[in-house]
């Protein structure tokens, strides 16, 4: 029997490298100026969507901090009447460039505040704890229906009790009602804030 002599098989390696060297090429193509144009414009609709509602987002927080700090205030407006035995206040006032309120250890008339976070007090009259300012370029103001509140030092209570109105532009509003006993509540008419119970 004869045997045949048999050629192995030629390995494919032309148009291996072929195939493979095209689609090297094809990987490290790269993007092209469509292609990026294309998800450039689609992340400026997705951002122009998500905008309005952040700045939304961005305003309730800046109403709850200035709803927190007046509240934080009070308290610490309490605990420095008592620890010192003096009668502290907190007086309210407004201008042309918003609103503020002022802590201070003196009758009322003697010290004022301005929106932009400085206290004027008389000469000669004790210097203010703190003055906080709400400028209406915040976007937040504050109301009050009585123009201060006197905590006394031997009982921690307050002469008279009131109603503090933060508000925003859309028409959100937080209270902080101060009752005799210099307790503060939080509540939101309507219940147009979460989190808040309805006034």
């Amino acid at each position: 029997m004869l045997r045949q002599a048999t050629r192995p098989a030629a390995p494919c390696t032309t148009s291996s490298r072929r195939v493979g060297s095209a689609a090297a090429r094809a990987a490290s193509r790269g993007v092209s100026l469509i292609e990026c144009c294309a998800v450039l414009a689609v992340l400026s609709v997705l951002a122009g969507l998500a905008l309005p509602a952040f700045g939304d987002h961005l305003a309730k927080r800046r109403l709850e901090g200035r709803a927190a700090e007046v509240s934080n205030d009070l308290q610490y407006l309490r605990s420095e009447a008592v620890s010192r035995n003096e009668a502290m206040r907190i007086s309210f006032g407004t201008d042309a460039g918003g609103s503020c309120y002022v802590l201070h250890p003196a009758e009322a008339r003697e010290c004022r505040c301005a929106s932009d976070g400085s206290a004027r007090c008389h000469a000669g009259g004790p210097a203010p704890l703190r003055s906080v300012g709400l400028p209406a370029t915040d976007g937040v103001t504050l109301a009050s229906n009585v123009a201060s509140i006197m905590i006394d030092p031997r009982l921690g209570t307050s002469t008279p009790g009131g109603t503090l109105r933060l508000s925003d532009r859309a028409g959100r509003e937080i209270r902080q009602v101060v009752n005799i006993m210099a307790r503060v509540r939080s509540c939101s008419p309507g219940g147009g804030m979460p989190g808040y119970r309805r006034c």
